[in-house]
């Protein structure tokens, strides 16, 4: 049986250990757990129960020396956001799963990205692992329809499953000769990487982009946000308001509803309303929009006004602190 070592960080790597058991010896999971968290991971609990030991330095030097040792047939990579060097990927077969449809979407956060775009597929990919970003050859690829309403977990649970079922049979076919299908490099497109500062609502924007920003960034990423009397507020889920009233006179941000009933406020965006269902004061607790929002007085985010206001009230601070220093010093 073929000894396989996966690399596995976020979280597609549960049905990636889950399919490559059924086809190898597992030698090893690389993956950085804190001892806390470690009892609750799924990644860990699957590892253990199969014999299989966690390796949590998830540095690329480490890993080199780890292939070195272990000497696998093939290392599997799902969920992992550095490249590796030549000398390291010049040891055994490295294969990769990239939840994208290559050759386009190379690189980071294809998934949001696609939401982002307002594409209508997505894939399952599986490729060889080369020099430059995610250019090897493919070994198995699986499109999938994105729903006008998907949101990226709900995408993610669906390649999940498609990971479960045919990542084994792909490493298995390369380990048997197979070397897959080269890739259209003058169809090759790429991802930038993103930050949680990208998540930021601009409610000047259309409903479509407000809304594909939100089904884009939900957990496990760190939600889509605005700002609500200076404290940043994060969107966890919001619809758009199909039989809204037309506006004449629009400030997008402003609050247009707010409802005791269902507990959703409907906020104007820069040519509709999108209705709030679950917000988060960050380092709060979920709750329902309209107990921190009663007034249709409010407007969302961050006006100039405001940061101008607090500029100047921090600024009358540091003045107020200045004399007081002064005051104490000149009676040392």
């Amino acid at each position: 049986m073929a000894r396989v070592l996966l690399i596995g960080v976020g979280p597609t790597a549960d049905t990636a250990l889950e399919s490559l058991l059924e086809r190898f010896d597992v030698i090893g999971v690389v993956r950085n757990v804190e001892a806390p968290k470690a009892e609750a991971d799924p990644v860990v609990r699957r590892a253990r129960s199969a014999g299989v030991p966690i390796f949590p330095d998830i540095s690329r030097h480490s890993i080199q020396r780890l292939v070195s040792e272990l000497s696998p047939d093939s290392v599997v990579v799902s969920s992992y956001s550095r490249l590796f060097e030549r000398e390291t990927i010049a040891l055994c077969p490295f294969v990769n799963v990239h939840y994208g449809p290559l050759p386009k979407y190379r690189g980071m956060a294809a998934l949001n990205w696609a939401i982002l775009n307002g594409d209508t597929s997505t894939a399952f990919t599986v490729h060889t692992i080369v020099e430059g970003m995610d250019a090897g050859r493919v070994l198995y690829q699986e499109l999938i329809p994105i729903g006008v309403d998907d949101t990226v977990t709900e995408l993610i649970d669906r390649l999940n499953e498609l990971q479960r079922c045919h990542l084994g049979d792909a490493v298995a076919r390369l380990l048997a000769g197979d070397t897959g299908v080269a890739q259209d490099e003058a169809a090759a497109t790429y991802s930038c990487n993103r930050m949680p500062q990208d998540g930021e609502i601009d409610w000047s924007a259309s409903t479509r982009d407000v809304y594909a920003l939100v089904r884009a960034l939900p957990p496990p990423f760190p939600g889509a946000f605005t700002y609500l009397r200076g404290r940043r507020l994060i969107v966890w889920r919001a619809t758009p308001v199909l039989d809204s009233p037309p506006y004449s006179g629009r400030v997008p941000g402003r609050v247009v509803a707010v409802s005791k009933t269902d507990g959703t406020i409907d906020v104007l965006t820069g040519d509709g309303v999108m209705r709030l269902h679950n917000v988060q004061f960050e380092g709060g607790a979920p709750v329902a929009p309209s107990t921190l929002v009663t007034s249709v007085r409010t407007t969302l985010g961050l006006s100039k006004g405001e940061l101008l206001e607090r500029v100047q009230a921090l600024e009358t601070q540091v003045a107020a602190l200045t004399r007081a220093l002064k005051q104490m010093t000149s009676h040392v």
